[in-house]
């Protein structure tokens, strides 16, 4: 579809007459992250997985402009608009789920007068070439960087992550979303925990007993972050909140789809759910 710098990819499954579900991955990563998922769910669902700005097959941003987390809400409007969705579903992982407590209030200017300056050092090096890799190369350096992806699923990331040039792949995904404080909108507990209690939706999260922590950012080793997001999910959402475990890392919808597929299938099609609506 296209947006005003440029356009934004997705691929679809099932029917368009179906109930929608949209799907949205996780930093870094792109749409072919539900391609070892999607064919495990429930049939009876119409399933759209969108490349978030600077991802996959989407256009990046104009220069001067940044990945901020509030884009990309503003993204998925802009796809559930163009689709014409008023009410659907939304299945996302990792960063594609929900907004992250960070520092600290008081530590909040010091680390957005951070980001900015890192933003501009970060600009003036995009506008180097990227360096054409050979697709063995590419992709052992892609899961030194992803400990959690297996190769199978390295090499389907890839495929909608990386384009083949005469030298090599060089990667689709724009330089200044590595860093992750680009993209991450960070917000104090307080602002979080006010925003938690405005929910509706139902809302059903699985935690991998390997995942989450220690994946490729500064504040997955503090366990505190997801025991707070729970507690604030359960105390808001009440019955309306589903909170499931199972074996794996933070990739496991890729790599044992068939761990979390029931799980998911059958909240998509249990009765009292409520479909989440923007």
């Amino acid at each position: 579809m296209a947006v005003p710098w440029g356009h934004i990819a997705a691929k679809a499954w099932g029917s368009q007459k179906a109930s929608p579900v949209l799907c949205l991955h996780g930093w870094l990563d792109n749409a072919n992250s539900f391609d070892r998922l999607i064919p495990l769910l429930p049939r009876d669902f119409y399933y759209v997985a969108m490349d978030f700005g600077g991802h996959g097959l989407s256009s990046h941003y104009s220069p001067g402009l940044p990945y901020y987390y509030q884009n990309f809400v503003g993204e998925i409007r802009r796809v559930s608009a163009a689709l014409k969705w008023d009410r659907f579903s939304i299945m996302g992982h990792s960063f594609g789920e929900y907004t992250r407590p960070g520092p600290e209030l008081e530590n909040l200017l010091t680390y957005k007068r951070k980001v900015i300056e890192h933003t501009l050092q970060v600009e003036q090096a995009a506008q180097e070439p990227s360096r054409a890799l050979s697709p063995e190369e590419m992709l052992q350096r892609f899961l030194k960087n992803n400990s959690h992806v297996g190769e199978e699923c390295g090499e389907l990331l890839l495929q909608r992550g990386a384009t083949q040039v005469p030298a090599g792949l060089v990667l689709n995904r724009d330089r200044r979303i590595a860093w992750p404080e680009h993209t991450f909108d960070f917000i104090s507990k307080e602002l979080c925990a006010h925003a938690v209690k405005k929910l509706q939706a139902h809302m059903l999260l699985i935690k991998a007993t390997g995942g989450f922590f220690d994946v490729r950012r500064e504040y997955d080793a503090d366990k505190g972050l997801i025991l707070f997001m729970t507690d604030q999910l359960k105390s808001a959402l009440g019955e309306r909140f589903q909170f499931v475990e199972v074996p794996g890392n933070h990739y496991v919808h890729m790599n044992q789809p068939d761990h979390v597929a029931g799980i998911i299938g059958s909240f998509l099609q249990s009765r009292n759910r409520i479909p989440a609506q923007l």
